[in-house]
């Protein structure tokens, strides 16, 4: 790369050591949640959400379970100004919910701020302005007393309108772009704005401590966080809170990290929209709480219907990877996944076990409202033989042996890998029943009876070419017998016969199903898949499928014409 002398880090470290938070292991309980969906979300939006939407949205974080929500900037534009006055008007706003409002400490915009907010019952008032190196020097042109005046000011107005307001208020100040301020600085103006509001163990106040831009590690950003809350004033009286952007692909991390620092709240939106890269993404970050078994106070257990609401309303699509969300995220296509994960599902079954622990999946996808079937394990020329396997079972009902797996297996990839493409559990079932089950080709069954003396002799009836045909056998069992009579006929050897069988239910219809698979001499194995209401009549099914299998792989023209040689 070129230029890479252009750049440098522009973060701040803390001016004493604050590394406690490294001693904790994981996150122990929820923080307060924040959706900054309506505002940030929406802003970011090529095209912004109209009134009607806005309502539908708001309904979706309430079904969520998000207590404080931030519904915009009335004093930006009309659309929002009307949005907060209808939900307030129209008294959509829950008893146990608070609103958010933002505004820069302006005093026209302060005074239209509240102005909108006449009448609510509960609402966060949000100050802020900006106090980086760079929007100092470059933006504001304004040193470190002026800017701490921008703050100190807002806050004096905001406090004269609440109580000039009816409603209950509670103040939040961001001092933005937090990550690229000096620690000291920071701390001193947000000190200065809580002199100036008075927290108390009734009336607490927010300082929130965006990263604006991401600009650090995430290590970094978390010893940040726990200095300030460390030292800042009124501290039994401040809720610390979090708003992480994504800019470096960490915003999941610093949260993480800067909630074991010290911070008891966190603004972010569902999946992680925001301005550039996005917000810090909370259906990933309670998510992961909840892999923990830490209850994270946020419902996403039809993940499907959040989803779909969210890609409608915002017109943006969730990437098919994103975590819990995406579309494949629980899906496995490689054949080693998809065997473990197989295995791990039998296993849950056989222990009944307490804690979720299968293999390649972090929690139980029917936890967030997906399927095993389809979800989990899809088929393609990746796949291998207990993935195909377990489509089969888990579908239909299928519980191939383990080398009938492995050679089915072969046939699925070869038709995936030739057609390019995903297979459907339709699809997969099609190729089991067109390669195996009760093949008539070149020799089909017709009927059997049998005698059993000191052997079990046996007649069987055939269709050979369309003609009924009659053959005699004895072996020391029926499927021995048959199996003898049908290699002498056809003229071919085979040995190490493997059998098995169990009931199958395909709707409302109680079938038995068995396999067969015969070693032809060279070491060939050759299976065969019997399906009929009688237990007996599926394994000579099987039988002879397997049998017409290995006849048409060494000759493949007898499918055309066959001699019955008695």
């Amino acid at each position: 790369m070129r230029n890479v002398e252009k750049y440098s880090r522009g973060y701040f470290m803390p001016p004493v050591k604050s590394m406690k938070w490294a001693e904790k292991e994981y996150i122990e309980e929820a923080p307060l949640w924040c959706s900054v969906d309506l505002r940030d979300g929406n802003q970011a939006l090529i095209v912004p959400m109209s009134l009607e939407e806005k309502l539908e949205y708001f309904q979706l974080l309430l079904e969520v379970g998000f207590k404080e929500i931030e519904v915009g900037f009335p004093a930006a534009s009309e659309t929002e100004y009307a949005f907060l006055r209808t939900l307030i008007e129209q008294e959509l706003i829950p008893d146990d919910v608070t609103i958010q409002v933002l505004t820069q400490s302006r005093e026209h915009i302060i005074e239209k701020t509240f102005e909108a907010l006449q009448g609510v019952n509960k609402a966060v008032v949000h100050l802020y302005n900006s106090t980086s190196v760079a929007q100092r020097e470059q933006v504001f042109r304004k040193n470190e007393e002026e800017i701490i005046d921008i703050a100190v000011t807002g806050a004096k107005l905001v406090k004269k309108y609440a109580e000039e307001t009816k409603g209950n208020f509670q103040f939040q100040y961001s001092p933005e772009s937090f990550t690229g301020t000096e620690m000291e600085f920071a701390l001193e103006i947000c000190n200065r704005v809580l002199d100036v509001w008075q927290p108390t163990a009734d009336n607490k106040v927010i300082i929130n401590l965006p990263a604006t831009v991401s600009m650090s590690m995430p290590h970094v950003y978390a010893s940040q966080i726990e200095y300030m809350s460390d030292q800042l004033s009124y501290r039994d009286n401040v809720i610390l809170s979090l708003h992480p952007h994504n800019d470096r692909g960490t915003g999941v991390a610093d949260a993480e990290l800067g909630m074991l620092a010290g911070a008891q709240r966190v603004e972010g939106t569902l999946f992680g929209n925001g301005e550039r890269t996005g917000n810090v993404d909370i259906v990933t970050l309670a998510l992961n709480m909840f892999s923990h078994g830490v209850n994270p106070k946020l419902n996403f257990e039809n993940i499907y219907k959040i989803l779909a609401k969210y890609e409608k309303l915002t017109r943006m699509k969730v990437h098919e990877r994103h975590p819990y969300g995406g579309e494949l995220v629980f899906t496995a296509f490689s054949g080693s996944h998809q065997d473990a994960i197989a295995k791990g599902m039998k296993w849950r079954e056989e222990k009944e076990d307490q804690y979720w622990s299968v293999p390649y999946l972090l929690i139980d996808p029917k936890d967030i409202g997906r399927q095993y079937e389809g979800d989990i394990i899809r088929i393609n020329s990746q796949s291998g033989k207990g993935g195909i396997g377990y489509i089969l079972m888990q579908n239909y009902g299928l519980d191939l042996p383990a080398e009938m797996r492995e050679s089915f297996g072969y046939s699925v990839k070869n038709v995936s890998d030739r057609k390019h493409k995903e297979l459907m559990p339709n699809e997969i079932y099609d190729i089991f029943l067109k390669e195996y089950v009760n093949i008539k080709i070149p020799v089909e069954f017709i009927n059997y009876k049998f005698t059993q003396n000191d052997d079990y002799e046996t007649n069987v009836s055939i269709k050979i070419n369309g003609e009924v045909h009659e053959f005699n056998a004895v072996g020391n069992g029926r499927l021995d017998a048959i199996s003898n009579g049908l290699g002498s006929i056809l003229g071919i050897d085979f040995k190490d016969l493997v059998y098995k069988e169990h009931a199958l239910e395909i709707g409302s219809k109680a079938n038995a199903v068995s396999y067969v698979g015969i070693t032809a001499l060279d070491g060939t194995v050759y299976w065969g898949c019997g399906i009929d209401v009688d237990i007996m009549t599926s394994s000579i099914k099987a039988l002879f499928s397997a049998v017409n299998n290995m006849v048409t792989s060494v000759n493949p023209s007898i499918e055309n014409g066959f001699t019955f040689s008695k």
